[in-house]
This record gives structure tokens, sequence and C-alpha cells, in this order.
């Protein structure tokens, strides 16, 4: 039985023996490959027949051939087999024993059903693997089942036809390093990573980095071609590449599409983005790739070859997604406005239970035998008294050398002396602390079970009611806060504990016990005798007949997390210890050895109270010395002749892998061996492997004795002892696919997916159980059904204490027959387990309720998710074992996700490969998909007090986001199939629709207009110029020495100011300088390259003096030319300026080594230098003929990454100048403080421009200098107290953050914003409503009023359509339903309710300026409330691009469109912006009633994503709130995957723990499914001027594999 393929072979005993030992050491790693292989062939090598060399060339040419090249078949065996000869055999087995499998059969019976010619021929490679049937990985053997690990293993050679093609996530090396090379050490000396190198090589002579069985190489280039040839290997630690995906690299990094409109499709592979956008055509074509941060654009972040370029993988990605998956979805309810999510229809062939209605089983008479005593402390007084000498309890120490023996008498005489001192010797003999009916904690460690039992005891005599819990080790330890609440719930102020146990508590530096976090106030009392006062003479305890007092509460772990106590009675108690001596057959003076925690469950029923009453002798063994020896047990076993033990899987497993050393272990005196978690569907294989193993050394099949317990049933049912060798236990071979619908069937035609039970014996005596639904009312189950396990007995737990709604949906269930009858008078228990009774009323239990979880209607048992998980790799993957499954709810369904320790020394490829692999395995054997799937280091996740996995606190870690995976895989796109379904567009109002006067079908028309402009009586004097050339020469003459710029510096000092005679006679000179020097003509353009300040200014009138078309340029930044320079250029060339100006620094900068590597800098056009002017004034001051001849060219990139000029005729801009004055009441006597970047859009009008047409003196703040001193703006406001400032959102962004601690020392500098009128954020987007609240509220204390702050909006067509200004309503805020708003509709709802999005008013519209909401398709007029492009007509827009090109028909559209029907007279210009307009119950200046404009967002920016229009900024705040370690956010979308980019601040360790958030928040909020979680450092995401992200630079770069990520995952 050791090996199936040596059944053939008549192999001794022994030899069998050893070979078992073998496959166990090399499943612990404790043995490598080679060395396993050694030694096995020595031990068979004598009973093996010589193969035919025939065969040995066979296998010879099998390998070269696979070397060439061919498909591979056969795989080295030292990585995790996927499938090889062995299949034939598991298929031929399945096949021959598939006719009419029994429901119960006997295992064994099973291997020799296979004919001899389809079993495998040993070769060492083959039968290395073909017998690896128990091996595990893990400690937790409970998780193995022979039938299981095979059913895995057919279950990925079928994948391995198909592959799945999942792309490896990239990583950077520091994380690689981090995780892989971790300092733990491996749990055996012997297994390091030495030995796995020897495996990885193995016999195949393959290079080690291609070592994944399921070939990375294989996988990309099938994924790319279909191909079938396997090409070299890359080796890059982070993804194989392949010739094919070298090949596309090269594609794409030599083409290049000049048409950026449309976003390029990654499927003709023949885009490379770049960071220029909008090249020339006169440019060269030859360039230098550009770098994002120091990334050459042909080698990614970390040198990793271009094979594993994301374009690729995302290719690959796009082609495993496009593979059909899941039955296509069904249709829809889609309600008005609601998206509905889909409902799970109920799939009409699933197996529904035939069966007849169960019968509620009785358990056998609870037989009362004369000399039973009435009570368990009559027990205890009778032995105590009778034969004090008797052993009660024997401990031991980590050697497993006998520390203390506890005889009768002592337990007696301690046991009075604790209940003596506890009532009487605590507080005072008025008041007492402690009275009978209290609750007491039992803090006892798992070493001293003496101490804990003398304090049990203690406490039932003096009729108190003990609390074993565990010892709070820290304070942070995984579930004490909970257990501190059951404390608390229960009252409890007394701790007994010992004194050791006492010592080690942590302690203040007083000495004090601090007082645990979430715990009670607790007097600490120690039981050990010598602390304690003896009884007086006259004192006895009061022992009365068991009652129904509560004796004691054992505390029990929810799946929540949150701890309940469970309360038990006296009567309960002693009943519960009579049935386990029947159903046990327990006799006097046996000797009983108890592995199991002896505070609750199995090892306090067994080793605590069922001992005492029958006198019996326990030995028990700590876990501490179970980690060192796990042989400890046998070894007593064998010592003490013991009859009966008590175990879990876990040491059953431990005892195999250790127990190759022992020779002398007997085991037969025992009759009996307790399996306390025998109702784990897992545990069955535990069982046949130590049987198997230790039948040699006496052990009988029948003393295997697997159990059934909960905290609230106590023992459900038990296996008895026979003495029958003959009568088999138990086995059901269930269809998992019938279990997921909770129906019971044999063996489905499926043969992988199936579940192997062993029965947990009988009912227990004096019981009755049955079976019911587990959700709505308790109705009896058919027998082909499986329900919860309810039990209707004496020895049950009776309540939650402290919890009557619980307790009473728990402990007093009255199950119902179909007819709705009751089944009995009395209450039942349910039990948590989930079973059914089978034939010969054996119970068997198939999950817990605590492990349940529903995914689309169908029941998943975690146990048995992991039992997948753990039977993938016989390579021991896995470190120990330790793996959880749970759920968590996303949209509105349960999702499975999966958290495994690996082992140290695994490389990546191992862990991915693993991953994948688990994947294909649930998805055969389950059907059902892995939402999540992550890795952590070994020994990572928070444990219980004994060792295991705590599985709340695990999903918490996870849900918060501090799980700090090193490896995660996210199927959202196989698991999520309850997506709303894509919306169909609407028609919307058309030319049919009756047009009364503004209505349109009911609705008034959208549209609104700012004061008219012609009617505006005011004594503007400017307004009789034409030109602001002339406004500056009348204010020269007129006011020569008024003051209108002051520019600060960084320390808030004047650093340069102009008088209105200092900037004409400056600006004559610079005209001077343009016709003398640069020989220019009226109508040439300049370009004017200069830092923010008074230069700018004076070199702008210079050239409108001179008749030359001014284009104002950000100049290169010193430290990063290499980016900025080229945009300089690419302005300069695509505006045609004739000669550039600028200061003599940065003249030297742009003819600098540094500027030629980053252009061609002889390309220049003539660079004249301002700082050197000529003293004499021109002849004549240049005067246009025509106001609409072009003044200037306004050049801005937009947030698409396009550059865009837009002409500004004299016309318009002095319409703009007299508008903004008017709107903000500015005049020669107000100072306004500006600071913005003066290069475009309203930031530069208000810089140069107003000042001059208004008479205002401008306070100039550059943006850049607060980078060092950020509270340099306010400061100014307040010094020069200013009424109207302007600000961009960066610069409030950098106020907020870098000033949000200090506003107390501000205010003690004398900061005072009480001034503030009107402080406007100038942008060109929707209003970030929390940036200026936030910013509102922080400053609120220095006097800002939260009235005062307010945004504009301006955009290419038209530079400012609206501005607060100083009359007028405050802007008003609404919330507009975000589900609404994707289907392009406004549906106003309240604030707070569910996916509600605040918009902010953008100011109020400027006089002069008319606005209409148009549908963007068919151009016709909206409604009120209507989502639609905003509309422009006002006398300031641009008079059109200026571009190279002259695209004609573009430009008519932006600048000079016209409504489909309606007004179709009005020529308007569309901005590209969604918004609404609507009528608000405030009332203007002018006392009509004010229409408010909101901006939505960009139509560019806009993702049409399943037929809705997101706008990426909601999407980007839901992730930004995901984490606090989420910065900034960036998202857009390539081949219709969704790619988040999020910048972390925090440590890369953390990197992984956003993807799950990121995709569970876009899930839950946006409906949409996250195709790529990019995640990269603080300031990665490029932004411009205005604080805009430039998400389209941000995808070129990250397509390019310019962003060096931290982390980026692909989610499949």
């Amino acid at each position: 039985m050791a090996d199936r393929s040596l059944e053939g072979m008549a192999l001794p005993l022994e030899v069998r023996a050893r070979l078992a030992e073998l496959e166990l050491e090399l499943s612990e790693g404790d043995i490598t490959q080679k060395g396993y292989e050694k030694k096995r062939s020595k031990l068979i090598g004598a009973y093996l027949p010589q193969p035919p060399t025939a065969n040995g060339a066979a296998v010879v040419r099998c390998r070269l051939q696979h070397s060439e090249g061919a498909p591979r078949r056969m795989l080295q065996a030292g990585n995790i087999g996927v499938c090889d000869i062995r299949d034939a055999a598991v298929r031929g087995r399945a096949a021959s024993t598939a006719g009419n499998r029994p429901l119960f059969y006997f295992r064994f019976g099973v291997d020799q059903a296979l004919p001899p010619e389809r079993r495998a021929p040993v070769t060492p490679s083959s039968s290395s693997r073909y017998h690896r049937r128990r091996s595990s990985g893990s400690r937790d053997e409970r998780y193995r089942s022979d039938v299981h690990t095979e059913a895995v293993q057919a279950a990925l050679a079928k994948h391995k036809e198909r592959k799945m093609a999942v792309p490896m996530p990239s990583k950077r090396r520091s994380l690689v390093v981090q995780t892989s090379m971790d300092a733990y050490t491996p749990p055996d000396t012997s297994s390091g990573s030495e030995d796995e190198g020897s495996v990885q090589g193995d016999s195949q002579g393959t290079p080690t980095s291609s070592q994944g069985s399921i070939n990375m190489e294989h996988w990309i280039s099938q994924a790319i071609h279909g191909s079938t040839t396997s090409t070299t290997s890359s080796s890059s630690t982070q993804s194989g590449g392949s010739g094919a995906a070298h090949r596309l690299a090269d594609v794409m990094a030599q083409t290049h599409i000049e048409n950026h409109s449309a976003p390029p499709d990654v499927t003709t592979y023949t885009s490379e983005h770049s960071v220029q956008v909008e090249r020339p055509q006169g440019s060269t074509t030859s360039r230098t790739a550009p770098k994002y941060g120091n990334a050459e654009l042909m080698e990614t972040g970390d040198g990793v070859p271009v094979s594993s370029r994301v374009s690729a993988k995302i290719q690959q990605l796009v082609n495993t997604l496009k593979r059909p998956k899941r039955p296509p979805l069904r249709e829809f309810f889609v309600d008005d406005f609601e998206e509905l999510l889909e409902v799970q229809q109920p799939d009409p062939n699933q197996p529904k239970p035939e069966g007849a209605q169960m019968l509620a089983m009785r358990g056998e008479q609870l037989g009362v035998v004369t000399n039973w005593p009435p009570s368990l402390e009559a027990a205890l007084q009778r032995w105590g008294t009778i034969s004090p000498k008797a052993p009660c309890l024997t401990t031991m120490d980590t050697n497993g050398k006998p520390l203390y023996i506890l005889t009768y008498g002592k337990l007696w005489t301690r046991s009075m002396k604790v209940a003596y001192n506890i009532l009487h010797k605590l507080g005072t003999k008025q008041e007492p602390m402690v009275r009978p009916g209290d609750r007491v904690a039992l803090v006892f460690p798992n070493n001293d079970p003496a101490a804990s039992m003398v304090a049990f005891y203690g406490c039932l005599l003096a009729e108190v009611v003990p609390v074993p819990i565990e010892v709070p080790l820290t304070r942070k330890d995984a579930g004490s806060q909970q257990i501190g609440f059951l404390l608390g719930s229960c009252g409890v102020t007394v701790a007994l504990t010992s004194d050791a146990c006492h010592k080690g508590l942590p302690k203040s530096p007083t000495g004090e016990i601090p007082q645990f976090k979430g715990w009670p106030k607790l007097l600490w009392f120690v039981t050990e005798s010598k602390h304690l006062s003896k009884p007086p003479r006259d004192w006895f305890p009061h022992i009365k007949d068991a009652n129904n007092d509560t004796a004691y509460i054992e505390y029990k772990t929810c799946k929540d997390g949150s701890v309940l106590g469970v309360t038990v009675t006296r009567i309960a108690l002693l009943t519960h210890c009579q049935a386990l001596t029947q159903a046990c057959g327990y006799t006097e003076a046996e000797t009983i050895v108890n592995v199991l925690d002896f505070k609750k469950d199995v090892g306090l029923w067994h080793g605590i109270l069922t001992s005492v009453m029958n006198m019996m002798h326990v030995i028990s063994i700590p876990y501490s010395l179970m980690k060192v020896n796990p042989l400890s047990w046998i070894q007593k076993v064998c010592q003490y002749k013991a009859k009966v033990a008590c175990v879990k899987s876990r040491d059953m497993h431990w005892a195999l892998v250790a127990h190759r050393d022992q020779r002398d272990i007997n085991l037969s005196s025992l009759r009996m061996l307790i399996v306390a978690d025998g109702a784990n569907p897992w545990s069955i294989s535990s069982c046949d492997a130590f049987l198997n193993v230790f039948q040699s050394k006496g052990l009988r099949q029948e003393v295997i004795c697997p159990c059934a317990s909960s905290p609230e049933a106590l023992t459900v049912a038990i296996r008895r002892p026979t003495d029958d060798s003959n009568q088999p236990p138990g086995r059901g071979v269930l269809s998992m696919h019938g279990l997921t619908y909770g129906v019971i069937r044999v063996d489905s035609e499926e043969k992988l997916s199936v579940l192997t039970v062993q029965d947990v014996g009988l009912v227990m005596p004096g019981a009755i159980m049955c079976s019911v639904k587990p959700d709505g009312v308790p109705q009896l189950c058919r027998t082909d059904e499986v329900g919860e396990l309810c039990v209707c007995a004496v020895a049950t737990g009776t309540s939650y204490y402290g919890l009557s709604g619980m307790t009473k949906n728990t402990f007093e269930v009255f199950p119902v027959t179909g007819s709705g009858a009751p089944v009995s008078e009395y209450p039942f228990v349910r039990t948590g387990l989930l079973g059914f009774v089978g034939p010969g009323g054996l119970v068997f239990v198939v999950g817990k309720m605590d492990g349940l979880m529903v995914v689309s209607g169908r029941r998943h048992n975690a146990d048995d998710i992991v039992a997948t998980a753990l039977a993938v790799e016989p390579m021991k993957f896995v470190y120990r074992g330790r793996i959880a499954v749970f759920s968590v709810t996303v949209l509105h369904d349960e999702r499975i996700v999966i958290v495994a320790e690996q082992r140290p020394d695994s490389t990546e490829e191992d862990s991915f490969q693993w991953m994948s692999r688990v994947l294909q395995a649930i998805d055969s054997i389950h059907q059902v998909g892995v939402y999540c799937l992550a890795l952590v280091p070994a020994n990572t996740l928070p444990k219980t007090p004994l060792g295991g996995i705590h599985l709340s606190e695990t999903k918490q870690l996870f849900l918060e986001g501090s799980l700090h995976p090193c490896n995660v895989l996210m199927c959202p796109h196989t698991c999520v199939t309850n997506l709303p379904k894509p919306r169909q567009k609407q028609p919307e109002i058309g030319p049919a629709s009756v047009m009364v006067g503004n209505l349109v079908s009911g609705k008034r028309i959208a549209q609104a207009s700012g004061r008219d402009l012609g009617q505006i009586e005011d004594n503007d004097q400017a307004r009789k110029f034409l030109f602001l050339s002339e406004v500056l020469q009348w204010r020269a003459q007129t006011t020569p020495d008024h003051v209108l710029y002051t520019l600060l510096n960084c320390r808030g000092t004047i650093a340069n100011s102009l008088t209105c005679v200092q900037l004409h006679k400056r600006a004559e000179k610079i005209a001077v300088m343009l016709m003398e020097r640069g020989h220019l003509q009226d109508g040439d353009h300049v370009a004017l390259v200069y830092p923010p300040g008074i230069d700018l200014i004076a070199a702008f009138y210079g050239c409108l003096y001179a008749g030359c078309v001014p284009i104002t340029v950000r100049p290169p930044h010193p430290q990063n030319i290499a980016t900025t320079l080229p945009t300089v250029k690419m302005i300069v060339e695509v505006s045609r300026s004739a000669c550039l100006m600028t200061t003599q620094l940065i003249c030297k900068l742009l003819r600098s080594r540094e500027a030629a590597a980053a252009v061609d800098i002889r390309a220049w056009p003539p660079i004249l230098d301002t700082d050197d002017l000529p003293k004499k004034r021109p002849t004549q001051i240049y005067k246009p003929s025509n106001p609409d001849t072009l003044a200037y060219l306004d050049f801005s990139v937009s947030t698409t990454g396009m550059l865009a000029g837009v002409k500004m005729s004299h016309a318009a801009t002095s319409a703009f100048c007299r508008s903004i004055k008017l709107q903000c009441e500015l005049y020669p006597s107000r100072e306004v403080a500006i600071c913005l970047d003066p290069y475009c859009g309203l930031g530069f009008v208000l810089w140069c421009l107003c000042s001059v047409y208004s008479g205002h003196q401008s306070i100039l703040i550059p943006p850049a200098e607060l980078e060092t001193n950020p509270a340099l703006w306010l400061l100014a406001v307040s010094q020069y107290k200013v009424r109207d400032t302007f600000c961009s959102y960066s610069v409030m962004e950098l106020c907020t953050k870098g000033l949000g601690s200090q506003t107390e020392s501000l205010k003690a500098r004398g900061l005072d914003l009480s001034r503030v009128r009107t402080c406007v954020v100038v942008a060109e987007e929707r209003p970030r409503i929390a940036l200026t609240q936030s910013f509102s509220k922080l400053f609120k204390d220095l006097g800002l009023h939260p009235r005062a702050v307010s945004t504009s909006f301006g955009c290419r067509v038209n530079l400012a359509i609206c501005l607060q200004g100083t009359s007028g309503p405050d802007p008003t805020t609404v919330y507009v339903d975000m589900r609404a708003l994707r289907h392009d509709r406004v549906r106003l709802v309240e604030r707070g309710s569910p996916h509600s999005l605040p918009l902010m008013e953008s100011g109020k519209i400027l006089p002069g300026v008319r606005i209409i909401i148009a549908n963007p398709e068919t151009k016709g007029p909206l409604g009120d409330s209507h989502l639609g492009e905003i509309w422009v007509h006002s006398a300031h827009n641009a008079s059109g691009y200026f571009t190279v090109y002259g695209d004609e028909s573009l430009q008519s559209d932006h600048f000079s469109s016209r409504l489909s029907f309606g007004d179709t007279q009005t020529v308007w210009a569309r901005t590209g912006y969604l918004g609404f307009l609507r009528r608000t119950e405030l009332t203007d200046a002018n006392g009509e009633r004010h229409d408010a404009l909101y901006v939505v967002g960009a139509l560019d920016e806009a993702m049409e994503l399943r037929g809705m229009r997101y706008h990426p900024i909601d999407i980007e705040t839901s992730v930004i709130r995901a984490h606090k370690s989420v910065t900034e956010c960036a998202v857009f979308t390539w081949t219709n995957l969704l790619v988040v980019v999020v910048e972390l601040d925090g440590s890369e360790q953390e990197a992984l723990d956003l993807v799950p958030l990121v995709t569970n928040v876009v899930l839950e909020e946006h409906y949409l499914v996250v195709g790529v979680v990019v995640v990269v450092d603080v300031g990665v995401i490029p932004i411009n001027s205005r604080g805009e992200k430039q998400r389209m630079h941000l995808r070129d770069g990250f397509l390019a594999d310019q962003l060096d990520p931290i982390y980026v995952a692909y989610n499949m």
C-alpha cells in the first residue's frame, strides 16, 4: 500500500514502511528530490525487473525532442508535476471504478481494481510523483485526501491542454528580494534553499530560470501567436517573455502614429505613444526616446528586457479575457433610473433533493449505572477521600519528562483550599468580592494543566462559574480584545492564575498589570497553595446534586472574530460526562493521553471532566512539547500503555513526519484514538495515512474514533470503539457539485470533483438528532439533503451568556416536519455543523456553518477549498500548510479569498505558477472562481494561541489593507458575473418635440447668460480705447506714477514693481529692439520665454507696441531640461515664432550642453536677450488697423496631452478685460493678489492684462516660490489687506498640506484673512469641492470667510466663462446620483444618499457670456437639469485654433457651431465639457432667478465603458479613499481595460495591499472591473501647471515601460 506502482511486486513489509517514510520526508522537504530518488532506488533496486533498453531510448528521444522546442508533455520531476504517465493511470482507474460505486465502501479495495496493464511503468521520475499520495505540504494533514490529490492533479492535467495565459505581475526588484530572501528560517534545518536548487535543475537539464512547469514562455507565445514552439528562456525574475513579445516590442518601437485623437488600439501593435504630442511636420523625425524618470524607452525601469513589455502583457490579458469563460449573462431588469445588478437565476439543471423526509435519530438509552456520582464534585470528593494516592494528572516538561503528578487526594484538598479562599479571602467579610454564581476568569498557560484543573474544581466547589480563557501574551494578541469583551459582559472582576503565569504577564513600571485592550479591570489572584490560607476545620464545601445552575462558561470564537460564552449547567456537565463514559466505555483507573487544549472542547470534556468522574489518569502533553517533539504523545502511549488518546489530525500528521527515527513503538495498548476534529471532511486522509504507517506498530483500524463536537452542543457524535476488526468504517464519496446545492449525490459523472467523508459514529447516548435547513424555518431535511445538525439532549450548552436573542435562535430551536408539526416538544440546539445521517444511523459531517460561503447561490465550504489548494502542490509550496480561506462581500455577493503563507525559499515564478494552478484546480473541482489569491511571507499571518491561523483577524487585515502580501492575483473578470447590463443610449429631445417659447417637451431649455455688457453704465474710461496698447499709453500720461504691478520674492518682500510710466517706457525699448535687432515686421510671432514676473509683462506690451504677436511660453526647468525643453521647442515651432525673447540666464540655458542633448539647438529662431535694452524710443507705436486682428496666441497642453494654441483678437482681449473688471469690480484704488502661472488662459489675462485695463494694483506671487515658503501667498494677502485674490488648485493644495499644522503659529505672526472678499480658484475642470472645503475649514480660524472661496471655469474656446466675482448669490452645491450621471442624466438626490456626488457651481457667468446646453451628438438643445455639452457665445471667445495643419472642419466645429433646431442662427463655440444648468431659487444682482452652471467633466477625458460614460475623477476619488497610503490616483483605459495608477506614500510592502482594495472599491461604487492596477512612487503621475493630471502622458509612459512601478497587477 505504500506505493501503488509497486503493487505488482512482492515487497517485504519493512521495505514498504520505509518507502512510506521516505515519501513523507520528501513531502516535508526534509530530503531533496535527488536524495529521495537515490534512497528509493536503493531500497527497491533488488526487486525491480530490469527495463529493456528500447524503453530507455524512447525516454532519451522524448527528451531531445523536448529540448528542441516541442510542446512540453513530460515535466521535470522536481516541479509541480502537472500530468505525466500517472494521469493515464488515474483516468483509467477512475473509469474502471466508476461503473456503480457504492455510497460506502472500504477505501483500500479501490486500488486493486486497476488492471495491471494500466499501471504506470516504474521509472524513477514518474513514480516519484505518482505515489506522492499521502505526501503533504502541511502540518495540516487534515486537509489531505489521496483521492483528492489525485483528482486535483487530474483536473490540472485537463487544463494543461488549454493553459490559462495569465500575465505575470511586474514587481520592483527591491520587493522581489525582500520577500523571497526573507529572514525566516525554514521549519526544518534539513530543507534549505540549497536542496531546492538540486530539485530544480532536475533530470531534464533545463536552465533553472525556465523551471516553471507551466512554462511562462510557452504561455506568452501561445497567448500572442497561438504558436506551439517555445522559444529560448529569458532570464528575468519578473516574467518570461517570448520571441513573439520581442518582435512585438520592435514593431512598437519603430512605428509612430501621428494622429492622436483616438486612443490607438493595441490589437494592431502599431502605436508607440510618446510624451511629445502633436509634433509639427517640420520637426526632425529621428529623436531619442523620451525619458520618463530615468528609464530608457526600450528597457523597463529596472533593466528587465523588453520581453516583459507592458503592452505585450496587456494584450495577453485581453486575449485571455476574450475567451468565453462563463455563460453569457441573461437579461436584466432595467428601471427608469437604477442600473440593477443581475439577479442570479436558479440553474434549471441543478440537483434537487428527492429523498423522503428524514426521521429524527435517537441515540441509545443513557444507562444510569448505580455507582455513578450525583455530581462531579461528589465524584472528586469520593476519589479524593477513598483513593487519595491514585494519579489524576501527569504533566510533562518540554523534554517530555514527567514534571508533576497530581493525585486525586491533592486535587481534592487544593480545590477546597481554592474554593475557601475565593469565597472568604477576597474583599471584606461584609462585602466579599466573589459570591456563589459569580463568574471568574481562569488564565492558565497551556503547559500547566494541573493548576488549571485545581482552579476549575475549586470554582465548582465554591459554586462560582469558571470562564477558562487564553493567556493574553501581548496587548495586541490576535483576538485577545474580543475575549476582554466576553469577560466584561460576563461581569468578571477576578482572574485566577498561576504564579509563573502571573510573573510572565506584561507589567507597567510600577509593577501593576496593565489593563489589556478591551478587558475589564481585573484582580489577579494566584492559586498556588503556598499563597493561600488553609480553610478552618469546620469549613466544608457545600456539595449538592447536579442542578440547573451554570457550571462553567466555554468561550467560542465566531466567524467574524467576536467571542461568545456558552453556558453549561451542572446537570448538563454531569450528563455529558455520563454519555461520554458510556459511549467510550471508560472504566476506572484507565490511562488517557491528552494532546488537546484542556480549557475547552474535547480536551476539557475528556481530560478534565469525564476523567475525574471515572478516576482516570490523564497524561497531558502541552503544545510546546509537541512543537519540539511531535512524537511525544505516541511515546507516552507506549510508556504508560495508555488505553485512550485524544488528538487532532495535526498531531497524527506531525507524528507521521517524525516517526522515522523510532523503532520500538508499540500502539497495541490503544483501544481508542479519539480524533477531535474528525468532523472536518479532510481528517480522513490523516486517519488513513496514520493507520497505514502505524498498522505495523500494533495500531488496529477499529481503534480510530473520529468525533464531532461543537461549543453549543458539546459532543455531537463519536465513533464507538469496537472489537470487530472486520466491520469497515463508513465512507461516503459525494459529488462536490451536488453538495454546493446542499444535495447528497453519490459520485458524480465528473470523477474529479468528489468529496470523500468518513462517519463520526453514532448519535450520543440519550440524545436525539435531526438535520434542518440551514436558513429560514428549521424544517427537517430530506434524506439526501445536507442540513445543519441539531441535537436535543440534556448534555448541551444552554445559552450564549447575556445574549437572549442569539440564544433563542441557537439553543431553543423547534424543528418542524414538512406539514409544519414540531418534531418534539423539547427544544433542539443548532450544532453549527453541516451534515446528514447516513445508512445505519451513522453521522456524516461535510462542513461547518462558519466556513460556509454562498457564492451566486451555491454553497462552498472553506475547508474544501483549502484542501484543493493544498492538494495542488505536492512539492510543498505552502509553508506548513498555513492557508486561510474566507469570503468578502463585494457587489452584493460573496467572493472567495485565499491567503496562504509561502515557503521562505520560493521564487516569484514558483508562487505565480502555484497561484495560477490553484485557480485552475478550484475552477475544475468546485466550479467556482477565486476572487483573490494572496501569498504572504512565512510566519506572518495572525495566529491563535495554539498556533492555528486566526481567520477573522486575517480577514480584517485583508479588508483594511494591512496584510502585506508578497504576491497577489485577483480574478474579478472571471468571478463577477452580476454586473449591470451595458446601457443602450436613449433618444434625446429632437426637432419633433413641441417648442413653445423656451420650452422643450415640457422642460425649460437649458440656457443662461451673464449681465448684458451693452446696458451696463459705468465710468469705464478704458472703454473708449479699442486696443490695450492705447490704454497703457493713456495711463502713462494721466497717472504716470500709479503702481500697476508689485512682484514678491520667496521671503515676501518686494522684488520689483512697475508704475504705468515705467511699463510704458520699458515696452517702448523692447519694441525698438524687436524692430532693429530682430528685424521683425508687424504681424510676426514672438515667443516670450520668461519666468513669472515683471519682464514678461514688459515684453508682452513691447510686442504690442511693435505690432508683433506675442506667445507666452513657460521656460524649461533647469533641473529637468530633458522633459521640459522639448515642449518649449514644440510651442516655438508650432506657433511659427520668428524670434524668441528671454532673459540672459535662460538664453544661456537654451544654448547649453544639456539643451543640446534634448533638442537640436541650432534650429532655434534668433534669440533676443531683454536684459540689455537699447536706450532709444520708437519713432511711432504701432496701432492695429482692425480690432479683429490677432493680439496674442494662447498655447496650452490639455489634460489629454493635446497642445492647442488659440487666437485672441484685440477686440476679444478688450472685451475679456472689461468683463472681468465688471464682475470683480476692479478700479485703480484696488489691490489684487495673484498666485497663478502667467502662461495661458485666465492666469495670463489676470497677470498681464487686467491691471493695465482696470488700473488696479496686482501683487504678483510666482507659485514656484511657495515650494520654499508655503505661507507666502496668504501672508501677502494679509499684509496688503487684499480683498480679492486668485490662485490655482496646486497652490491651494500646497497651502492645505503644507500649513495644516501651522495655523496657530501663523495666527501668532498676525496672519489675518478676514478682509478677503473673494478667493477664486482658476481652473478648467469640475470644481474640487473637497479641496476648497478643507481649505475653507482650515483657515476659518484665521478669519477666512467660508463664502469667500469659489472657483472659475474656462476652456480653450473661451478662457473664462464663469467667475464668482463680488456681487451675486453665493455658489450653490447640489448632490447628483452618480449612476444616473453615467447615463448622461442628472438626478438630484439628498446629501449623504448612496452614490451621491457633490457638484459645486463653477462661479457666476461673466457679463456678456451666453451659455446653452446641447446634445454633443445631435447638437439639439437640452432641457433644464439635463446633462450635455456646454456651448458658449461671447465677445471674448477665441477666434480659432492656431495650428500648422489648419484643420478647418475641427476649427468650424469647435468655434462656429449652430444648433440643429431651435435657435439655429446664433454661432456658438463648443467647450468640450459636459455640464448642466439649473435654475435656482436665488436671485441675481438684477433681480432675475439665478441660473447655476455645474461642470461635470471634459468629454475627451470621459471614458466609455460598458455603454456608460465615466469621468476619471469619480473613480479616482473612490480609489484615494480606499487606503490611507494612496496619495494620488489616475485612471485611463487601454483596449477597453480600465487601468488604475495609484501613488503609494508608504513602505513598498503596502503596494500589494492596494490591489484588492482598489479592485473592490471600483466594483462596489462604479460597477467596473479594474483590468490593471499599477502602484508607483509619489510624484509619478504627471500634473500640469493648473494642477490637472496628465492622464494621457501617464498612459504613454506606462505603455512604454517608463514609470518604474513598484508593482503591476493584471487582474484576470
